[in-house]
């Protein structure tokens, strides 16, 4: 079952769009310009963030969604009955959104210059030291009406644009390396006679028989048809800590902590496995397989071959397996065949 406790509550902060002030979340008016704060404005969390102690504050933040008047656009508490600035019924106006998760505050600048009187301060601050003005959020100098907007639409043509540049780098990368391993390996260079000089196979049997195999502490249920099962439940709690918006320029602080756990199995299953391979070999075209006795409790497992015929060519000696016992058998001592060479030495195909 999920556990959820209250830490607390964090005033919050938000942007005057008309002078790029930083408010506190509780102030409904701007302290740079006295502009009231919009209807759509959103708060942020602080970078410098604690938790509120201040019992007016802790009320404040324990009351409902922000209403904006209908008729005014004033921001209200969510218990107003009219609007403070027009008198309004607060029933027409709309309340703020709550209950986002909000994303910690990107690490503050070093350095915030007033743009005010200019003077330079701690990034964490939020007033100027020098004339008490509200300091911007952004590091970079204030920018003209004209260049905000130039900007903000580079930045969203960047952000829908693909970066057809990188993912084409990447693309021709991978092309490239594709097809060097098949001009490498694939892909014939040369041809070159060749002579069947000696063949050779080599064939292997496994013997199998039924053994008890062990498992200790395997995560997830024991199969069916295992025996001496032991299983045991480990358990851990998983918390995690979410800043929620409550919208009236308050965030709760809460932590969601819930139990997760798995089953590990001690048990053992009865398997095949090989106990002894009978190999035999030779030196015709003709591959035969061992063919031993084995008990009831046993049984021969897949056979599997190795063959290999070798080629003498004007570039030395030359060795090809072929696929299928078959194909094999076609490599008569004293046969001439056309070998395809790639770049590196290794023979791709042969051809009578």
């Amino acid at each position: 079952m999920a556990r959820r406790e209250s830490k607390g509550f964090v005033q919050l902060e938000w942007v005057c769009p008309n002078c790029d002030g930083r408010n506190p979340g509780s102030v409904k008016t701007c302290g740079n310009c006295g502009a009231p704060q919009p209807e759509n404005v959103k708060f942020q969390r602080a970078a410098n963030e604690k938790i509120v102690t201040d019992e007016k504050l802790v009320q404040a933040a324990k009351a409902g969604a922000d209403i904006h008047c209908g008729f005014c656009g004033t921001r209200n508490p969510a218990n107003a009955v009219t609007c403070s600035q027009c008198g309004g019924d607060i029933k027409e106006g709309k309340a703020r959104q709550a209950g986002q998760i909000l994303q910690a505050a990107p690490t503050p600048p070093k350095i915030v210059t007033c743009t005010n009187c200019g003077t330079e301060n701690p990034g964490s601050e939020t007033t100027c030291s020098k004339c008490g003005s509200l300091l911007p959020r952004a590091a970079a100098p204030r920018l003209e009406p004209a260049q905000v907007k130039a900007a903000a639409s580079q930045k969203d043509t960047e952000k829908k644009k693909p970066n057809w540049l990188l993912f084409g780098g990447i693309g021709a990368f991978l092309l490239t390396c594709c097809l060097a391993i098949l001009f490498l390996f694939v892909f014939p260079s040369k041809s070159v006679q060749g002579t069947v000089t000696d063949v050779r196979w080599q064939t292997s049997v496994p013997m199998q028989e039924v053994q008890a195999v062990h498992y200790s502490n395997e995560r997830g249920s024991a199969p069916s048809d295992a025996y001496n099962v032991s299983c045991h439940t480990e358990s851990q709690e998983v918390c995690e800590e979410k800043t929620i918006d409550r919208g009236n320029g308050f965030a709760e602080v809460v932590q969601e902590c819930h139990t997760e756990s798995d089953e590990y199995c001690s048990y053992t299953v009865d398997e095949w496995k090989t106990i002894q391979t009978y190999d035999l070999s030779g030196n015709d075209l003709f591959p035969v397989y061992e063919n031993p006795s084995f008990a009831s409790d046993q049984r021969l497992g897949s056979a599997s071959e190795d063959l290999t015929v070798y080629f003498s060519t004007s570039d030395g000696q030359q060795t090809y397996s072929p696929g299928s016992i078959s194909e094999f058998q076609q490599f008569q001592i004293g046969s001439t065949w056309t070998l395809k060479m790639n770049v590196v030495g290794g023979i791709t195909s042969v051809e009578r």
